[in-house]
């Protein structure tokens, strides 16, 4: 084997040809921060898109414009996916419970059954249930029940409305109308929920409670009353004036209708 060409004071070898011969001119190397590879550019493209939905959002917030359902989804479910694409998950979120406010109300193992969708996505739904409810709340007890009537039933179809079983919840008030509790009492079946007089009687004593308003939901999204939800509702009508408690009525509520007893004469 024959060594290569060698310097004269060294020995090292030393290549004639290529990038490193002598007198050659240095090679080019590309510098940080030029050409960004794919995933560079989608992550630019993804947080691009954020920031015009937020400040299309923020624009908008006292306008005219409504936003998409699921664009408010996507800005909802950016603080449980920072790194990622959302606006098909929230497309699909709305196509498998059929629109934003049935997701919001969706029971979390429901939730967690559509393809991508975890803890932490869930948490933010249904803390944005909460809210919504809370605000409604607030409309409906600021001072007297009985004269803000629309947003009772706006909270009571808010809080019970897509409920998937039947809850019975009483209103307790005082002797001004204003509300002293809200309680859910029971929680049934998809078609029937048990309500007990005797119960719900003596948990009005206990808050001191002058009259109540009797509430429960129908999944099924029709309203009309049962024969056994006339019967209870006379029942615990009956046993509530024996201690002088007025039932003032009993809300039937769905998701989009809301029947009262008091105002079918029923009451």
């Amino acid at each position: 084997m024959r060594d290569g060409p060698k310097n004269g004071s060294g020995g090292k070898v030393v290549p004639l040809f290529g990038p490193t011969a002598p007198g050659a001119p240095a090679p080019v190397r590309p510098e940080r921060g030029g050409v960004p590879d794919d995933g560079e550019r989608l992550k630019k493209q993804r947080q691009g898109h954020r920031e015009r939905l937020r400040r299309h959002f923020l624009k908008n917030l006292h306008g005219d414009i409504r936003m998409r359902d699921y664009e408010l989804l996507e800005l909802l479910l950016f603080g449980a996916y920072p790194r990622r694409d959302v606006q098909q998950l929230a497309r699909d979120l709305i196509e498998t419970f059929g629109s934003l406010a049935s997701v919001l109300a969706a029971e979390p193992a429901a939730l967690l059954k559509v393809r991508d969708v975890g803890e932490a996505a869930v948490s933010l739904i249904k803390v944005a249930e909460a809210l919504g409810v809370e605000l409604a709340r607030e409309g409906a007890v600021s001072g007297e029940v009985l004269g803000n009537y629309d947003a009772v039933i706006a909270y009571c179809r808010a809080r019970m409305g897509r409920k998937p079983v039947e809850e019975f919840r009483v209103l307790f008030l005082d002797n001004r109308n204003r509300l002293l509790r809200d309680e859910r009492q029971t929680t049934g079946t998809i078609n029937h929920t048990p309500a007990y007089p005797r119960e719900v009687c003596r948990r009005a004593l206990e808050v001191g409670a002058v009259s109540i308003i009797l509430v429960h939901n129908h999944p099924s999204g029709d309203p009309t009353p049962s024969r056994s939800d006339i019967e209870t509702t006379r029942r615990i009508d009956a046993a509530a004036k024996t201690l002088g408690i007025s039932v003032h009525d009993h809300l039937i509520v769905t998701r989009g209708e809301t029947l009262s007893f008091k105002t079918k004469g029923l009451l």
